[in-house]
């Protein structure tokens, strides 16, 4: 059975991960986000909204799983990253985060990929890939840098901290913050405002916005260092 699906809700696209129990990314779980954001380049919704399961948005890599697979596999989910976020960072429709909860490490990678981003106030958030010695490859390391300030990338990825909602949205991370039970329902909000805007207009302002940047990481990407050797390397 999968973890990742597409369904309407309330006439808005919404692309939903449950892996029990903290969304955490394997090389399986990977795979279905790619091909499930692939199909939506494919034919594009209106606008679409990316949730998390109740309390977890994601938290990120795996780390169960990681360290024991083999270098075919670990290439496989640094690919597998770094196709996610370029995928979710260019769609050129509408995105908008709905982050029902703990979003850490690539968790919160994704959740920067989105173009408005709505934080439950129950979750803690942050980029700890250095605390666990897991090293950012290059697509997801680049939506770090062109989407948070340098004060918020000491705090999150140089600091290695875990904060609250209200925190990431002064930091510039987030755009909003509401109790877990109103994350959804404002996010749908979000989209369909965004939604009923011209849509090859919003398509054209957010590639001219991103797509210098998604060049520059599909290039990175296509080299990444972390390709040869990821986690465990010296």
């Amino acid at each position: 059975m999968g973890h990742v699906s597409i369904a309407q809700h309330e006439g808005v696209t919404v692309l939903s991960v449950d892996r029990a129990p903290a969304n955490a990314m394997d090389l399986a779980l990977l795979g279905e986000l790619v091909e499930a954001v692939d199909r939506l380049a494919a034919d594009l919704p209106p606008a679409l909204v990316l949730a998390g399961r109740d309390g977890f948005f994601s938290a990120g890599a795996d780390l169960k799983a990681v360290p024991g697979y083999g270098p075919a596999e670990q290439r496989g989910m640094v690919e597998g990253i770094n196709r996610m976020a370029l995928g979710m960072y260019g769609l050129p429709c509408p995105v908008v985060c709905a982050v029902t909860g703990h979003a850490i490490a690539g968790g919160m990678v994704l959740a920067l990929c989105g173009d408005h981003r709505v934080a439950s106030t129950a979750g803690r958030y942050g980029l700890t890939e250095v605390k666990v010695g897991v090293p950012y490859p290059q697509a997801a390391i680049g939506v770090v840098r062109a989407e948070l300030a340098a004060p918020a990338a000491r705090i999150l990825a140089l600091g290695n901290r875990l904060v609250d909602a209200g925190e990431c949205v002064r930091l510039g991370a987030f755009d909003e913050a509401h109790a877990p039970g109103e994350v959804l329902d404002r996010a749908l909000a979000v989209a369909r405002e965004l939604a009923a805007m011209p849509a090859h207009v919003y398509a054209r302002t957010k590639g001219e916005l991103r797509g210098a940047t998604l060049a520059q990481l599909r290039i990175s990407a296509e080299r990444d260092p972390l390709l040869d050797a990821w986690v465990g390397a010296s």
